[in-house]
């Protein structure tokens, strides 16, 4: 892991322009907010590929659904709270269900939002967009992981949610590593606990098993970068070999990663589970971290579950 920090909306920004620059049918529809989602470049190289609708999100929903009939490939940026709840029923109706080959990339997932407060803090979007047919769902672990992801997603045929944070966070993965969106990836094995994790939390889940190292407890540590869809079959690799997993996400635990792996244990009926993540409330105006630790988010916390489990 890298002392390097870098937010994963700099890996998007980045690299939408590279993807704009290879393919002229990839369109930013921005909902003006492009300093803060990072797709000012894009504007100033690639203006004819780029389109401001003002704010309007829902307007914006069914501009990129227009486009995408057209054979282009749209991306909606806005933040993630606008991108998936003030949009929603625009998702459902016009981009998910004629099956649209929309993209919505949103920054300011999770609490990273964080002296924003809860108005900007979106601990639900995920779980809302995952039980959308059609829609593919997506949160980056670092800046490697979102500009490949983001060149998958628009690869891919089909709706499709990108969740990306605003704070600076480590990088984990070197500039080769390999992305396939729907198979998770594992960053280190062990016997006794999995952690499941994805996004910004991913660093966490390195870091506890590092301090469950020191006590002889061997972790393995698993980025489930896309939790729709979710890849069941290493979830089951989990259950049968370890039997006891924690999840982790800057995510309500109510409906996101930690209940998708849930579904799956329950389905095989052994296995247990622990969820750790934002604990069904309103976040507040405070630091990032502080916002995280008010959760029992933090890698003490995930020492103390797993020894718990053990």
């Amino acid at each position: 892991m890298s002392e390097i920090k870098k937010a994963t909306r700099d890996g998007f920004g980045e690299e939408i322009v590279t993807l704009g620059k290879r393919n002229k049918d990839i369109f930013v529809v921005d909902i003006d907010i492009g300093k803060s989602c990072k797709t000012t470049n894009f504007a100033k190289e690639l203006p004819k590929q780029h389109i401001n609708v003002g704010i309007a999100e829902q307007n914006g929903a069914g501009v990129a659904a227009g486009m995408a009939t057209c054979g282009k490939i749209p991306f909606v940026v806005t933040y993630a709270v606008f991108g998936s709840l003030r949009m929603c029923e625009m998702i459902r109706q016009e981009i998910c269900y004629p099956n649209l080959n929309v993209k919505i990339a949103c920054s300011h997932g999770g609490v990273t939002p964080a002296n924003d407060g809860a108005s900007h803090q979106s601990i639900e979007d995920m779980g809302v967009l995952r039980t959308i047919p059609n829609m593919t769902v997506i949160m980056p672990a670092d800046y490697v992981a979102a500009k490949k992801l983001t060149a998958a997603a628009a690869e891919m045929y089909g709706p499709c949610y990108l969740r990306f944070t605003r704070d600076a966070i480590p990088v984990i993965y070197d500039e080769d590593a390999e992305f396939i969106i729907g198979k998770a990836n594992t960053l280190k094995e062990g016997k006794d606990i999995a952690i499941i994790a994805n996004g910004d939390t991913v660093v966490i889940a390195l870091k506890a098993a590092e301090e469950l190292a020191k006590e002889g407890i061997a972790a393995t540590v698993i980025d489930m970068h896309t939790i729709k869809p979710l890849d069941t079959d290493i979830v089951n690799k989990c259950i049968d070999e370890i039997g006891k997993i924690i999840t982790i996400e800057d995510h309500n635990i109510l409906n996101g990663l930690g209940s998708a792996v849930s579904e799956v244990v329950a389905e095989r009926g052994k296995g247990i589970v622990r969820r750790i993540g934002i604990q069904d409330q309103f976040g507040q105006s405070a630091p990032y971290e502080r916002l995280l630790a008010m959760n029992g988010v933090t890698v003490e916390d995930v020492v103390k579950t797993a020894k718990e489990l053990i």
